[in-house]
């Protein structure tokens, strides 16, 4: 976190913000609705179906967030995810299972030139990450054409 920008701490770790950041320059997000209550927060899971992902808003590493695979499993976790979040605001996220994920690590300057570090690959399920994911650098699995 040296030399970086609160204000861009503060874009990644609003849920909403971010998700209309990456509309705006392009970028495909999963089908996702901010809830700010409990019933905001199921209204969304009817609208999405399962499975689902809840990201709540300001935490790190994953706190309070998870996937819900079925309607039993949902109350329970919308519930942690809001009471997890300082703000108590959580993302209903249409859960991508079964994608691949990597990371580049990178350098970047205010003039925006970009200075690729190596890959990252997370060899954890894609979805939520803690502190205790696992990650490989650089990415061992990812075929030619991804890379």
């Amino acid at each position: 976190m040296i030399g970086v920008d609160l204000d861009a701490i503060e874009l990644t770790e609003n849920r909403e913000e971010f998700r209309k950041l990456m509309g705006r320059i392009g970028m495909q997000v999963a089908p996702s609705y901010i809830a700010n209550s409990f019933l905001e927060g199921k209204e969304a899971a009817q609208k999405l179906g399962y499975p689902l992902v809840i990201r709540p808003s300001y935490t790190l590493g994953g706190t309070g967030g998870g996937f819900v695979f079925q309607d039993s499993e949902f109350d329970e976790a919308l519930k942690r995810g809001l009471n997890a979040s300082p703000t108590h605001e959580v993302l209903v996220e249409k859960a991508v299972l079964g994608w691949k994920e990597f990371e580049l690590e990178l350098l970047r300057d205010l003039n925006d030139n970009v200075v690729i570090i190596c890959t990252v690959e997370n060899l954890d399920p894609m979805g939520i990450h803690t502190g205790d994911s696992i990650t490989v650098a650089p990415a061992m699995t990812l075929s030619d054409t991804a890379y």
